[in-house]
Parts: structure tokens; sequence; C-alpha cells
């Protein structure tokens, strides 16, 4: 019988993973464990244990959950951007993602994950995909598609974390959206050669 409503027979690992983002909505990171999963989900301290075998592949199975509902975002803000302000309205939803979830975005990219998880490789090669593809769309006379997908991730990356830290104005949803905007567009300025690489035939 379950012991609270969290948790449902035949559930457990769905249970889990709710009480997991319950917590780190809550109290970030480090009032994450599998004890406090258990806890939560009011199963008992070792049912946990059944689907994770330690706090590594638990935050894996979450920061999963995570790239899978970016990913989403980001097809949602555009799903083939071939222009600046395409690109630029992907990278408004990544900054927004991670200013809405900001413990999982932690999570995510800032805490160690089991490397053998399967269901982790497969969600962040899925984002990894969509970067790759949104720069060869975007910029398709690009020289090198790979260093330039490295340098427009994380140019984007970069803000999502200065706003996180508050290094970047987070007052309204428009101040953000703005500044990161103009930092796209700023980097299409700023390059000749991405100019190049898009300008119309």
């Amino acid at each position: 019988m379950a012991q609270s409503s969290t948790y449902h027979h035949g559930d457990l690992r769905a249970a889990c993973l709710r009480a997991a983002r319950e917590l780190l909505e809550e109290d970030g990171s480090a009032g994450l464990s599998l004890r406090a999963v258990a806890r939560r989900a009011g199963v008992s301290a070792t049912a946990p244990y059944r689907h994770y075998a330690d706090r590594e592949a638990l935050v894996s199975a979450v920061a999963a959950e995570g790239y899978r509902e970016l990913a989403q975002d980001l097809s949602a803000a555009h799903p083939s951007p071939t222009t600046p302000a395409g690109l630029a309205a992907v990278a408004v939803a990544y900054v927004r993602f991670a200013l809405d979830h900001p413990a999982m975005f932690r999570v995510m990219f800032a805490e160690p994950c089991d490397p053998t998880s399967a269901e982790r490789v497969a969600a962040t090669e899925a984002i990894s995909a969509y970067v790759r593809g949104v720069v060869r769309d975007a910029f398709p006379g690009a020289d090198d598609a790979e260093a330039l997908t490295t340098t427009v991730w994380a140019l984007v990356h970069g803000l999502a974390f200065l706003h996180l830290d508050g290094k970047l104005d987070t007052s309204t949803p428009e101040a953000v959206a703005r500044q990161v905007r103009t930092s796209v567009f700023a980097l299409f300025a700023a390059s000749p050669a991405l100019q190049e690489a898009t300008a119309p035939d």
C-alpha cells in the first residue's frame, strides 16, 4: 500500500523523479539525496535504490528530464531558425528556461552525473543535435560549423548563467529578452564572416 499520495504502486520511478524535482525547487541540489527523495515520495529509504544506484544516477535521470523539456521549449520557440531573429528567439527561450527552472538548470549543467546513463546521454545528444542543426541552417556558408556551434552555444549558455547569477537585468521578461537578442545580434554585427554566411543570395 502506498505510504503517501505521492507514490502509487507500480510507479515508483516516476514518484522518485517527482519528489526529486520538488526538492530541487524548494531547496536546490543541496537537499537532493536518495533518502530525502524516499521521504518525500513516502516510500522506504531503500526503495529508490531499485531504480537508482546512487545520487549521481538520480541526478542523471532528473537532468535527462530537463534536457527533454529544454529541447521542447527551444523547438517551440523556433523549430528551424535560419535568420538572426530566429536564432535570437531560440536564445531567449534557452535563457528563459534557465530562469524559470534555476535548480534544474544547474543540475543539468553543473552537477556531477552518471556518464554511463543512456537516458542522459540520449537527451544531451538530442540538444546537441538541435544546436548543430540550428547553426547549419542559420549559417550555411560557415567554414567551420563545429567551432561555430560551440561559439553560439557558449554565448547563449553564458547569458543564461549571467542572468541566473544576477549579473544581468532580470527585472522583467522583456529586459531579459532584450539583453539576449541584443547579444545575439552583436555577434552577427561583429563578424563579417557571419554576415556573409547569412547574406541573401
